[in-house]
């Protein structure tokens, strides 16, 4: 089974649970907190991935830096520790976030750009995804230089990648099979 899909059922299973306790609300603003801190550090992407270093020490790392969580989000910490799948904790929070959004008839866009959107640009991207979905749909920009200019756009499950960085990776990709 494939991350993804694992990822995709930790996070219904969370969800499903939540509902039941009535903490969705908390569990989602848990989530998005994991998801931003995982994204914005290298250093815990690294710690979470890595094979050698102890569960307890990953668990100790997590406990340390996000404080306050509910125990729900305290017992999917220690469940994909002790599954050996604390490195999928970012996709699981994605997965949930999603799930929970959908379920109040909402999307969320992520849109990786390599400067911060105009509020001009942010109105038409909101416009497009939301007559896409059908859904009321919010938005998050994240800026990451490295795909040099357009932008990575994922609603979902569904990406569109129109960014210089991968349409050189493209050109790239085709010169090497002409050169063969």
């Amino acid at each position: 089974m494939n991350n993804s899909r694992a990822a995709l059922r930790y996070a219904k299973a969370v969800l499903n649970f939540a509902l039941d306790k009535k903490a969705a609300k908390a569990v989602e603003k848990d989530m998005r907190n994991i998801s931003t801190t995982v994204s914005d550090s290298e250093q815990l992407r690294d710690l979470l991935a890595s094979p050698i270093l102890k569960a307890e020490v990953k668990k100790k790392a997590l406990s340390a830096i996000f404080t306050d969580t509910h125990a729900i989000t305290q017992g999917l910490v220690n469940l994909l520790i002790g599954n050996k799948r604390i490195s999928m904790l970012q996709e699981v929070a994605f997965k949930y976030i999603i799930l929970n959004e959908q379920l109040k008839g909402q999307d969320v866009a992520y849109v990786t750009t390599a400067v911060p959107l105009t509020p001009a640009l942010e109105t038409k991207v909101l416009q497009q995804v939301a007559q896409l979905t059908g859904n009321e749909v919010s938005l998050e920009n994240k800026i990451d230089e490295s795909i040099i200019g357009g932008f990575v756009l994922r609603v979902g499950d569904l990406q569109f990648d129109s960014s210089i960085a991968n349409q050189l990776n493209n050109l790239k990709r085709e010169f090497s099979k002409s050169s063969i």
